[in-house]
């Protein structure tokens, strides 16, 4: 769901499985004529040009965007995105993937398992590190703002008290359906996460149970 907002010169990078159905909804109403959005859940909406017009879904990286952009163009822009701790965020995505089948429903640790050892069961969009969509080449942050999910109304409004936004109550969208996500973990499971996830947990200060 990128959101390239000309009108506000504003940049929205939404990481996979980290409430940017939510942010989208709300940055939607404030919205001017000109401004882009790339989505395809609930409604379709495309940006026509490289590398939005060669993928169906709305989750660039902020290198991606920033080279669609221009890098002088990108550094006129102000960004921003959300992250979410790597552990609870692997639970939803493995939820989500899953929610036609019940398989995560009739066995979590199993169906977490088989996400982790199949590269088939792997989205290449929703699998990836949150690190990749919000760093450049050097592993440095892109986006001028980060939100965490797990205080996101807080964080948002301050985005939008920064950049000079309308604040807006965000809605719940999109969400996997699921306990809350630690009890669907054993001390295998947990130490197979936080290394795959290894970049996320370093970077953005996660532990597991937070």
């Amino acid at each position: 769901m990128t959101i390239l907002s000309h009108h506000h010169r504003l940049v929205f990078i939404a990481v996979p499985k980290s409430a940017s159905h939510a942010v989208r909804f709300a940055l939607r109403a404030q919205l001017a004529p000109g401004d882009e959005e790339q989505v395809s859940l609930f409604v379709r909406r495309r940006i026509d040009r490289p590398p939005f017009d060669r993928v169906e879904h709305g989750h660039q990286t902020a290198l991606e965007v920033r080279d669609a952009l221009g890098a002088e163009a990108w550094s006129g822009y102000r960004s921003f995105a959300v992250v979410r701790n790597p552990w609870a965020r692997f639970v939803s995505y493995v939820a989500f993937m899953m929610r036609m089948n019940g398989a995560f429903e009739r066995d979590p640790r199993g169906a977490m398992r088989r996400v982790l050892e199949n590269p088939q069961n792997q989205s290449f969009v929703h699998f990836r590190p949150q690190s990749d969509f919000v760093c450049d080449d050097e592993g440095r942050v892109m986006v001028t703002r980060l939100c965490r999910a797990e205080r996101l109304q807080t964080d948002y409004d301050a985005v939008c008290a920064e950049f000079g936004l309308a604040p807006s109550a965000l809605e719940v969208r999109n969400a996997s359906q699921h306990k809350p996500y630690a009890e669907h973990y054993d001390d295998e499971l947990v130490r197979a996460v936080g290394e795959r996830y290894r970049d996320d947990v370093a970077r953005f200060g996660y532990a597991f149970g937070d």
